[in-house]
């Protein structure tokens, strides 16, 4: 294989070799019997229908970062893929696909239907693991799991049967979420609220045997048709003498009951609110209490039904307009309005959903909430951050039983079988010859599917096998970590952790970390009505998966929201040209250099180590020591940028210089040692940054000249596997470096700062006040030359400071002051009127900076991240003030 690397970086041509190659190899999986120690994760399984989107993306770089971390630190890890049936969603493209061609569902019959939905799936089912490879997931794809699958439908049945038989899951009427133009219903998650202009009706019920009225006001006067009360607050005195009378239901003409309940608001409206108990979650609720008639208007389709009366047929927005006519006929609308309000639409049609009084199954969820409270009260499962324990206990506390039957499709149907002689329902794992009942042959299995949330509830033990005691729950259940965004804590990470407690006696994973919401750069929330989203894949294409994945981990702080920009990313592409080019530099000074039989054990002579091999060594030790505190500690960004500021500032920007004149020079033993320091510093930075951004440091690795068999299966370097390479490390060579560093840095701000063209020669004098900064400046008299570009350098103890830029600098207790004179090289007079402007346009920047650090809403309300930039500008605004007053009296 070739050692040198080609002129420029190419993502793509090098990212999709190298992923073939990883999976070719078999680098991806993972063993259910092995003597290395378990880890596990198992991937939120993304809908079949799906596209990767940045969401995807930054969950599944969190992930991957972990589990190849794991891998390298010496871990079984095993990284679990699947996708999930999406029974609305899945079922929804099929059916939108099939009236382009004339058909429906219901045309073709249930099973044609299906069977058109797995042509679908097995058609395109796979293109969202297509695009998590270019991202880079090393996931053991021969796991792979469909939530239809035969195992995880096994599963499935079992949970159901065994909930049924503990009279946990049973049949019953209750009010949903309704979907009329899926006929089905449908979860919370999958409602979501608009604000829509609508109309506040204020509609006169008259008090019966009276001439007086109610006030009542409504944003869905054809619900009415369904009101069996009126309600009001017990300690209102206007309506005290009320309760207990009736009113007459306008239109209808029904008497229905005056109730008192303290859910309503005295103060909003008039005070009187409508019952409709079959059409508003509130209303059931109440109705429940107060033993109120359940009235539902509505057919499956939205269409009003027989309870309407006159309306019946119409569609609600028909319906609506009716009512409003004939009230207003009546002189019964006492007021209109306009009124904003928060209206819940279906996520996958755009139909308002409709509160539906339905006969459903449900879930008890009380006795399955009590040991999901205490597992995470005492800490065995644990939330990142923690702050997300508040809110997931104060659901657990309020939970309500769960709808889980789906009038659908596409999906798990539910194994219950009614009989069509005695009506006694059989449930059963296998399909029943006969009624349990009644031994009659005549049993027909109910239609409707299973939430999709069920299936997804068992995943982490479905996938591994269970019902059956497999090596692989052995192994890796519970899995180690779950990572998933915030959105899903109820409605996912809950449920699993339930029945993972109730069937697997086990909680499902040990750590849940809670990462935010992908937002734009402006922090606004990514849409297509916004036209503010990202496909992550045109992002891969055109930047490379590796400077996404680091532009996400080196901003992700624990459980905030991500602001994306597409600036930054670029600004990351430019890190991974600069490794690129930085690791070129190296291996074509290493043309010549033997690789030692030791490999990446091979030791340099103490002897023969520059002062910069020491540095870089120490340096190296103290970035190993960063990383693997941060990454245990779940601060991906925090290692991330120690990674990121190692390689940029201090290996590529400084020890690679400082080495140039060695590494080009005649070959020499103290050359030979650089060279052994270059390689195994560069072979380390390679593994170091693998999990961030694998395809870069898999390519450079298999070009180094001290490597193993992959990146990715090498061991992940720590100070501890390190230390006998560290011991090399001295702490005062560093400060030495340092030292350096900020007196080249100083000469070239100085050089920037006065305009000096970087071809100019210019002379620098050194004042010292101690011994020891003049012998380290002393001994590194050619380096600051060389790197700073100057004809002519003393080193004294102090001299005039007339006509001089200056540069204060301090390294631990070494001081030193940067003196170039500037007679020659600048015009004085242009200078004074330069810095005088800047010095009013600072006090400017200073004082508005100063009043709006100082506006404690400002503070509380803004980003951290705002705050902590400006206060950074204003301290520096501060400094830069006073270095420009102190040139100001030296130009005069």
């Amino acid at each position: 294989m070739s050692t040198t690397l080609s002129d420029r970086y190419n993502p793509q041509e090098v990212e999709t070799k190298t992923y073939k190659w990883w999976e070719e190899n078999g680098y991806f999986k993972a063993q259910d019997l092995s003597t290395k120690p378990p880890y596990s994760i198992i991937l939120p399984p993304p809908n079949v229908t799906g596209f990767l989107h940045l969401g995807h993306a930054l969950d599944h770089t969190i992930q991957d970062l972990l589990i190849r971390w794991k891998r390298m630190s010496g871990f079984n890890a095993m990284w679990l893929p699947g996708t999930d049936h999406a029974g609305i969603a899945t079922q929804s493209v099929v059916e939108k696909e099939l009236k382009k061609q004339g058909h429906t569902r219901h045309s073709l019959g249930r099973d044609v239907f299906i069977e058109k939905v797995w042509d679908w799936k097995n058609q395109y089912g796979d293109r969202i693991y297509n695009q998590m490879r270019k991202l880079g997931d090393s996931c053991d794809w021969e796991r792979a799991t469909f939530t239809l699958d035969e195992g995880v439908s096994k599963a499935v049945k079992k949970v159901f049967v065994q909930l049924y038989k503990k009279g946990w899951i049973y049949k019953g009427q209750r009010l949903v979420n309704w979907s009329t133009p899926l006929e089905s219903a449908i979860s919370d998650l999958e409602v979501e609220f608009q604000q829509v202009k609508g109309t506040l009706y204020h509609i006169l019920y008259s008090i019966e045997n009276s001439s007086e009225f109610l006030t009542v006001a409504t944003t869905r006067p054809e619900t009415m048709l369904g009101d069996t009360a009126v309600c009001v607050n017990p300690d209102d005195e206007r309506y005290k003498h009320l309760i207990g009378q009736n009113v007459v239901l306008p239109l209808i003409n029904k008497s229905i009951k005056i109730i008192a309940d303290t859910y309503v608001d005295p103060k909003f409206g008039s005070g009187v609110v409508k019952m409709t108990p079959a059409h508003d979650f509130n209303d059931y609720k109440i109705g429940k209490t107060h033993n109120l008639e359940f009235i539902n208007i509505l057919e499956k389709n939205g269409l009003l039904n027989e309870n309407a009366g006159p309306y019946k047929g119409l569609k609600v927005q028909e319906a609506r307009k009716r009512v409003i006519d004939d009230l207003k006929k009546q002189n019964l609308i006492a007021k209109e309005e306009p009124y904003i309000h928060s209206v819940g639409h279906c996520s996958r049609t755009g139909a308002v959903v409709e509160p539906f009084l339905s006969e459903q199954w449900f879930m008890k969820m009380d006795k399955l909430a009590i040991p999901a409270k205490r597992v995470v009260e005492s800490g065995t499962l644990r939330f990142e951050p923690e702050s997300w324990t508040k809110v997931y206990l104060h659901w657990m506390n309020i939970i309500e039983d769960w709808c889980v039957s789906r009038q659908l499709w596409w999906g798990h149907q539910i194994p219950a079988y009614i009989c069509q002689d005695c009506n006694h329902t059989t449930v059963s794992e296998t399909t029943p010859t006969v009624c349990e009942k009644c031994v009659s042959d005549q049993i027909k299995q109910d239609e409707d599917v299973l939430d999709t949330w069920f299936s997804s509830a068992l995943w982490p033990f479905s996938t591994m096998g269970w019902p059956e005691n497999t090596e692989a729950l052995k192994t890796f259940y519970p899995s180690t970590y779950l990572i998933t965004g915030h959105d899903i804590i109820f409605f996912w990470v809950a449920r699993m952790i339930m029945m993972g407690l109730e069937f697997k006696g086990d909680i499902p994973f040990r750590t849940v970390y809670i990462h935010g919401l992908v937002r734009d750069s402006q922090g606004r929330k990514m849409s297509k009505s916004l036209g503010n989203s990202i496909d992550p894949v045109e992002l891969i294409e055109k930047h490379g998966a590796d400077a996404l994945r680091i532009s996400f981990l080196a901003h992700l702080h624990s459980g905030k929201d991500f602001k994306f920009s597409e600036q930054r990313l670029e600004g990351y592409r430019n890190f991974m040209n600069k490794i690129w080019n930085a690791a070129r530099f190296v291996l074509s000074h290493l043309q010549d250099f033997k690789t030692p039989t030791e490999g990446v054990r091979a030791l340099p002579k103490k002897a023969l180590l520059s002062t910069y091999d020491q540095w870089i060594i120490y340096a190296l030790g103290e970035v190993e020591k960063k990383v693997e505190s941060a990454l245990d500690a779940d601060r991906f960004s925090e290692a991330a940028l120690a990674l990121y500021h190692f390689v940029w500032n201090q290996y590529c920007d400084w020890y690679i210089e400082f080495t140039k004149p060695l590494l080009q020079g005649p070959k020499t033993e103290e050359r030979e040692t650089t060279q052994l320091v270059l390689a195994q510093v560069l072979n380390r930075i390679v593994r170091l940054l693998h999990p961030f951004t694998p395809f870069i440091t898999e390519e450079i690795y298999q070009k180094l000249p001290i490597k193993g068999q992959a990146c990715i299966i090498d061991e992940y370097p720590t100070a501890l596997k390190d230390k006998d390479f560290l011991a090399f490390g001295n702490e005062e060579a560093a400060t030495e470096v340092e030292v350096v560093k900020e007196v080249i840095s100083s000469i070239r701000n100085i050089r920037g700062e006065n305009r000096i063209s970087p071809a100019q020669t210019m002379a620098v004098r050194l004042d010292v006040n101690d011994d020891r900064a003049q012998k380290i400046l002393g001994a590194n008299k050619k380096s600051i030359m060389t790197l700073g570009k100057i004809s002519q350098l003393d080193i004294a103890k102090e001299g005039p400071l007339a006509k001089s830029a200056v540069a204060l600098i301090h390294v631990k207790d070494v001081s030193v002051k940067v003196v170039i004179p500037l007679e020659g090289l600048v015009d004085f007079a242009e200078e004074i009127k330069r810095i005088e402007k800047t010095i009013e346009k600072l006090a400017k920047d200073i004082s508005n900076l100063s009043i709006k650090l100082s506006n404690e809403k400002f503070v509380k309300n803004a980003d951290e991240e705002v705050v902590a930039a400006d206060r950074e500008i204003l301290e520096n605004s501060k400094k830069q003030m006073v270095q420009l007053q102190e040139a100001l009296v030296r130009f005069q």
